[in-house]
């Protein structure tokens, strides 16, 4: 027998807990704590199931059984209204959730994953600085590919690597956001089968390398920065050069990573790209160094400490350096490839004591299988030719072949 209102009244009065039919599948409950709202009791697919319709504060008799009635006409077309609501308000949320706030919603849920915090920073920056003024405010359901494209074809040229992150990035919060339900169809920014229908391949567009000095230009290059006495940045340099480490791991090395006693220094895994302890043998000219930056008396904490207080130089003081002596067409890690090239050209070292020194990944699974050790005392003589070679004057820069060779 169906309720009247007052009957409903009164049951919300005596709040005594339980479920009172009004027909058709709808229900008054009445909670433990009292409170009242309206339930739609259905079967779809052979299975029962239970709809929360709303508080009865909120909605009367007659609009709960409308809201029923609605469900109830979607279950005999054998769609389930659970799910037809569900399907609604993500799609209600898709349209009002923009790119900008789904990538930092993505943002937010992986930054625990990665491993430091500069990472995070980067996605953040390289999204607002080239994504957001094209399509951030757009709904993530309805970015595009002409704005994908819009956002990749002032850089992918000039800046390909950092467009090919940018690209990556978006899409991943696109792929994020499918898996959330607040987009559907291809993801406009796939690369295979899509955009590489658009655009020229990165090997087409630039080379993608870093600009390098070549390695026969090093050794003057090296003559010059000593003669900036007193710069940390030009110090850095110099470690950067004689380690052939990267920027962020010269930079955030701190002194108790050295001991300066087995001339080694040891680079966390937290801090390497692979994510792998990297052990550095530290020549005659590395020592040299280290013990000039320590004379200079900055810091007992980073080598080379920046402007604020806890801070190490900024990822530009080195470049800033190189464009000082009129290298500004160089890239710091450029110089990675200088010492490759040496390598190559100049000994007999083969090439996995190269790719050691430089903390490459072992790609091939059979020589990463063999190789479980980091060879460390063949970089060693490796990097003391290397600092021979970089210390030596322009007109005798070459090491004969055979040098130490392992």
């Amino acid at each position: 027998m169906a309720l009247t209102t007052k009957q409903v009244d009164k049951l919300i009065r005596d709040a005594q807990p339980g479920a009172v039919a009004d027909g058709d599948g709808l229900y008054l409950k009445i909670g433990p704590t009292g409170a009242a709202s309206w339930q739609f009791r259905y079967q779809i697919a052979g299975k029962r199931r239970m709809m929360g319709l709303g508080a009865c504060s909120v909605l009367t008799l007659a609009e709960a059984r409308d809201k029923a009635a609605e469900a109830r006409k979607l279950a005999k077309q054998g769609i389930d209204p659970l799910e037809s609501r569900k399907a609604a308000e993500v799609a209600e949320k898709a349209a009002v959730t923009t790119f900008r706030e789904a990538a930092l919603d993505y943002i937010e849920s992986h930054r625990a994953g990665w491993r430091n915090a500069k990472h995070g920073q980067q996605w953040a920056n390289t999204l607002a600085q080239y994504v957001y003024p094209k399509f951030g405010d757009k709904p993530v359901g309805g970015v595009s590919t002409e704005d994908v494209l819009g956002a990749l074809k002032p850089i992918w040229t000039d800046k390909p690597e950092t467009a090919n992150r940018v690209r990556n990035r978006i899409e991943l919060v696109l792929d994020a956001a499918r898996a959330k339900g607040l987009a559907t169809g291809i993801n406009p920014a796939a690369w295979r089968g899509h955009l590489d229908k658009l655009l020229p391949k990165r090997t087409k567009a630039s080379k993608g390398h870093h600009a390098a000095m070549d390695y026969r230009d090093v050794p003057a290059f090296y003559k010059r920065l000593t003669t900036e006495r007193d710069s940390l940045s030009a110090a850095a340099l110099q470690l950067t050069i004689l380690t052939a480490c990267r920027t962020s791991e010269v930079l955030l090395a701190t002194w108790d990573e050295f001991d300066l006693d087995n001339r080694l220094w040891t680079i966390p895994a937290r801090r390497m790209k692979a994510a792998v302890a990297h052990r550095v043998p530290l020549s005659d000219e590395a020592m040299k160094l280290l013990d000039t930056i320590k004379r200079m008396g900055k810091s007992k904490g980073y080598l080379f400490p920046g402007a604020k207080a806890g801070k190490p130089l900024s990822n530009m003081a080195m470049t800033m350096a190189l464009r000082k002596l009129g290298h500004g067409d160089l890239t710091v890690h450029g110089f990675r490839s200088s010492f490759r090239d040496w390598c190559a050209e100049e000994t007999h070292y083969p090439n996995i004591v190269a790719e050691m020194a430089l903390a490459h990944t072992v790609k091939d699974e059979v020589e990463a299988a063999y190789r479980r050790g980091d060879l460390l005392e063949k970089r060693r003589a490796l990097m003391l030719d290397w600092a021979a070679y970089c210390t030596t004057t322009p007109a005798a820069n070459v090491i004969p072949m055979g040098t130490r060779a392992a």
